[in-house]
This record gives structure tokens, C-alpha cells and sequence, in this order.
């Protein structure tokens, strides 16, 4: 089931096409990625989910019901790149302040916040004032703030921005585990290699529209190049390469590509004939990152991978 349908959107801000007509669906429960370079759309497509702007064309869904900001914003927490902390408050107070905003009561809310900042070692932090916080220590704050009320759905906007490993490490298990809980994530990012590790779906936005969108697993499989990486000794002079291409050759392994797509077992097989011994062999998918490139550089030319569910 859909937590989320946009229907042919678009949003103008003056002669730009800031979103042009995008479409795309989001399972409940799921973590999804929302990406591309700067100035795709992203953050205007965040804002009419969450509803901070309304579609000039189109429709948004939530639950099946036309977005409405009154009815579905206690169902949403947005977390955005920017910082919005106030200052001069101090963090218990501002957290409280927020969650009460979202319509928790105080002793609710103030009892949440401590089980959050328990779990994010931030229990002495309560009397610190915001402008005193490092920019790791407030995206951490941020995060918290964004979940503190459970929404059924959860934006966030370069979470790890500022983070060291070992806090990016204990914001993304908080991810898994709000997913686990059945939250719907929604994963905004331009850092490729986070997305392969968190994400389950994405959508790849450029100028104003949609270049692809699908399952991570089934765009690897669509963008492969018949790639394989050989454990092996050194491949003979009169070894027989007929049907595929060695495209580097080092001590230990091997990189060949097919020059048809083919079985994997006709590459077994040809080394088996040959007496090479074989210690190890895997398909080489090509990264997010590549993808991100190939597309984002030559939009206009890859319209066939549009839609892969």
C-alpha cells in the first residue's frame, strides 16, 4: 500500500519549471531515495509533500487522501538541510516546544525526549543554549526534533551532514529502527554510496523532471555492462576470447566483459577447459554513483530506463 502518489506535478516559479510534471509512488514502511544534482527539484518536491507549497498541476496523495496541511501535517516530520533551531533557546526547552507544536503534551513529549536522548547520548546537553552546539551536535538535535512525535512519514534532508562516522553510524541505525516500526523514510541525499546502504527505492530527478525511477537492485541490473571480476592465476597467451573482452589483468584477478550478453557458466566453463584455476568469481554492478553520472550528464539520451517497476 501507497503512503504517498504524486501524479503529474508541477510547480513554476515564474519561466522556471522548478517540477515538471513528475510522477512517482511510495510504499509505506519503505526507505526511499529522493536524489539528483543541485537545482533538480528536490527541495520543491519536499515542499509540496509536506505542503509548505501547493502544486501548480497534479496531485499529491497521502494515505489515499488528497494532501491537506491542516489534516496530515502531525503525520509528517521534516527534517531539512537548513538549520531551523532557535538559537538562543535552550535544547530541553526547544524540543519540548516543538513537540508540543506537533500536538504532543508536555509530559509526553518531555518524556520521549529523554528515551531520545538517551539513546543519542545527548542526557547532558538538556541546559545547553543551540548556538553553543557544534554542527554535528545540532543535526543531532534536528533529527530528534523530526521523529520525537512518530509521523507516519519522515523527510530528511542530508541527514548525515556534519556528522562524524561513528554519530552518522548511530543516526542511521535510528533510521532502520523507525523503518522496522513501520515509518515510511523519505532519503534525500546527493551521496550515492549512503543511498545503496539505506535505500530500498529511489526516484532520480534533473531539471525539474523524473530520469528514473525503481527499485535499487533492478536499476543496478538495468545499467549493467556484463562486467565480471575473475579470482584466478594469469589467463594464456592461446586463451580462446572470442566471446568476451579481458579488460584488465592484474596478479590475483581479472576483469572481462562479455561481448554478448551470455550465461555466466560459458565464462566458467572456458576457464575450467583451460586448466585456470578459478578462486573466485562475481558479477561487477555498476555503483549508484555511476548511474547518477551517466544519467545526470546525458539526460536527454536515456529515456528508455524511465519507469523500471
Amino acid at each position: 500500500m501507497n503512503i504517498l502518489e504524486l501524479h503529474a506535478v508541477k510547480k513554476y516559479f515564474t519561466e522556471q519549471k522548478a517540477v515538471d510534471d513528475i510522477s512517482f509512488n511510495i510504499q509505506k514502511g519503505s526507505i526511499f531515495g529522493l536524489l539528483g544534482p543541485n537545482g533538480a527539484g528536490k527541495t520543491t518536491l519536499i515542499r509540496m509533500i509536506t505542503g509548505i507549497f501547493y502544486p501548480d498541476e497534479g496531485t499529491i496523495r497521502f494515505n489515499g487522501k488528497l494532501l491537506d496541511q491542516g489534516m496530515h501535517a502531525s503525520g509528517i516530520g521534516y527534517m531539512p538541510e537548513e538549520r531551523g533551531l532557535y538559537k538562543k533557546m535552550k535544547i530541553g526547552e526547544q524540543a519540548l516546544y516543538l513537540a508540543q507544536l506537533k500536538g504532543m503534551s508536555k509530559q509526553d513529549a518531555s518524556k520521549r525526549i529523554k528515551e531520545w536522548f538517551e539513546k543519542l547520548e545527548m542526557e547532558s546537553w538538556w541546559n545547553k543554549r543551540v548556538e553553543d552546539l557544534s554542527k554535528g551536535m545540532s543535526q543531532k538535535l534536528q533529527f530528534v526534533t523530526t521523529v520525537l512525535h512518530q509521523p507516519e512519514l519522515i523527510i530528511l534532508d542530508e541527514p548525515f551532514s556534519g556528522l562524524d562516522p561513528v554519530n552518522a553510524n548511530l543516526i542511521k541505525e535510528e533510521i532502520f529502527n523507525l523503518a522496522k516500526k513501520g515509518a515510511t523514510i523519505i532519503f534525500s541525499t546527493h551521496r550515492m554510496e549512503q543511498v545503496e546502504e539505506i535505500c530500498e527505492q529511489i526516484v532520480l530527478v534533473n531539471r525539474g523532471k523524473k530520469i528514473l525511477d525503481g527499485s535499487v537492485s533492478e536499476i543496478k541490473q538495468q545499467f549493467k555492462e556484463n562486467l565480471y571480476k575473475i579470482g584466478c592465476t594469469k589467463v594464456p597467451d592461446h586463451f580462446d576470447t572470442s566471446k568476451f573482452e579481458i579488460t584488465t589483468q592484474n596478479n590475483d584477478h581479472i576483469l572481462l566483459r562479455m561481448k554478448a550478453p551470455g550465461a555466466n557458466n560459458e565464462i566458467l566453463r572456458a576457464f575450467i577447459e583451460n586448466d585456470i584455476e578459478v578462486q573466485s568469481f562475481q558479477e561487477v554492478l555498476p555503483s549508484l554513483n555511476d548511474i547518477f553520472i551517466r544519467l545526470v550528464d546525458g539526460s536527454t539520451a536515456t529515456r528508455k530506463f524511465q519507469n523500471i517497476n
